[in-house]
This record gives C-alpha cells, structure tokens and sequence, in this order.
C-alpha cells in the first residue's frame, strides 16, 4: 500500500480508543505495518480486523507500558515478525479525578501518573531505540500535554508526569540523534473524546477553559495528524521539538 509511511513498521501504544486508536487507522492507511500495543485485546483485536479489511495491515500485541518483562516482549515480537521498527507513538497515558493539588492529591495517583506517562515512555522507547539503531534510524513521537506548558489547577501528578515527558523529549533527541533516530513530542489540548468531554461535565470550574480555545475543541483525527507529519519522512530534519495542537490557548 503506497502512502507516507509506506514499508514501515510503527507501533502506537494505548491504541485501544481516542488519539491512539485514531492514529493507528491512519497510520495503516498510510501505508504503515501498524502494531497496535495496548491492555484491551478485544477492542484492539476488532481494530487490526476492521483495518485488515479496509486493506490495511495491523497486528494487535497485548502490552502493559508499565511493566518491563510487558514490553520487552512486545518489542521482541515485532523484531521477530519484522525485523525492524521504522516509528514508535508513545501514546499511552492519561490523568484521572484523583489528581489534584500536591498537598492533598494521594500518593499514589502521583506515582501512577508518573509510572504511566513517564516510565511507560521511557520504557517503550528503551526496547525500541535498538530496533530502531538495527533499521537505520526511526521517528519516535512522544505524547504530553499541556499541563506541561501552562497552569491549569488540580492537575499536579499528571503536570508533573508530562512536564518530564517534554524534557526526556530533548534528551533522547541529542542522545540518538547520531542514530539517525528523531525524537519529537505532540502537545494536544483538549481533545473532544469521551473520556476528555467526561472531566469537563465532572469539574465545572474547568469549562471557562473552552473559551481560550480559540479554534475548537479538537478532534483525535487533528492530533493524529500532527503525530503522522512527525512520524513521516515529511519532518526528517526535525527533532527535540514541541508539537501543539492546542486550539491557540497557550497563547490566548
């Protein structure tokens, strides 16, 4: 299948619904091999048939960001089938309710923010970069948000997570850039899926925030596509930078 992402191999990890999901079905029309790395085997496994349909090729692979022996195997399948790994999205992440203020949100929520956003990419970007070195270069795309440029009140654990998602961004990006590797990072806004539009009708306090959003809300499909220009040979002289797709708010 001809496209922009013609004879690579990408994974998109928490591919099961919203930007992840998105993006792996672009990423498959595009003409990618598309590893779909996520927790729920039945949505994923109903992805990979609908885009095999459509004459697409996806592969669904059972995967916990968090936990290495999860990845490691995830990634070893993917040398063992392809041989080679082209574009990762480290998509996978997310805040919840219990976030809030430092001084009372629960240790754990911090913890689990931390070992979801951050480590899950750090860790998934640890087994692809060999992959990567053995294919000759790659593109990986890194997933903040941003809280991790702007204020925004209750969000401390999950600021603290994506603001680190930002600068290990850079880091990776003039450590494997003699690789051939560029290391880039997405910073959505509010993104209209389920789940985002959930916390806006649970926290009242956040709906002045849509104001500022000068262009919409966006869909998934914006970020997806900002993530497929990243991922694309279209931006091979492009690393360590920030990427919003964020309706304007951080400059309204």
């Amino acid at each position: 299948m001809a496209g922009r992402l013609a004879n690579k191999v990408a994974v998109v990890t928490g591919a099961s619904g919203g930007i992840g999901e998105v993006t792996a079905r672009l990423f498959a029309r595009e003409g990618a091999r598309t590893v779909l790395a996520a927790r729920s085997a039945d949505k994923c496994e109903a992805i990979a048939a609908e885009i095999a349909e459509a004459g697409g090729e996806a592969l669904f692979l059972e995967t916990d960001v968090t936990e290495p022996d999860s990845v490691a195997a995830t990634f070893a399948a993917i040398d063992g089938r392809y041989g080679r790994l082209d574009v990762l999205f480290n998509n996978a992440g997310g805040s919840t309710s219990a976030d809030g203020p430092l001084t009372v949100a629960p240790l754990e929520e911090f913890w689990r923010a931390l070992k979801l956003d951050l480590f899950g990419t750090w860790l998934c970007s640890r087994s692809a970069i060999p992959l990567m070195q053995k294919s000759g270069g790659g593109s990986i795309v890194n997933s903040a948000s941003i809280v991790a440029e702007m204020g925004i009140p209750n969000r401390d654990a999950y600021t603290a997570s994506k603001g680190g998602v930002v600068a290990l961004t850079r880091s990776m990006a003039v450590e494997f850039a003699k690789d051939n590797i560029r290391v880039n990072v997405v910073i959505p806004g509010a993104v209209g899926t389920p789940r985002v539009l959930g916390f806006f009708e649970r926290e009242p306090h956040l709906k002045k925030q849509w104001d500022a959003y000068l262009l919409g809300i966006a869909d998934p499909l914006d970020v997806a596509n900002a993530v497929l220009f990243l991922a694309s040979d279209e931006s091979r002289r492009t690393t360590g930078q920030k990427l919003p797709v964020d309706s304007g708010i951080l400059i309204s």
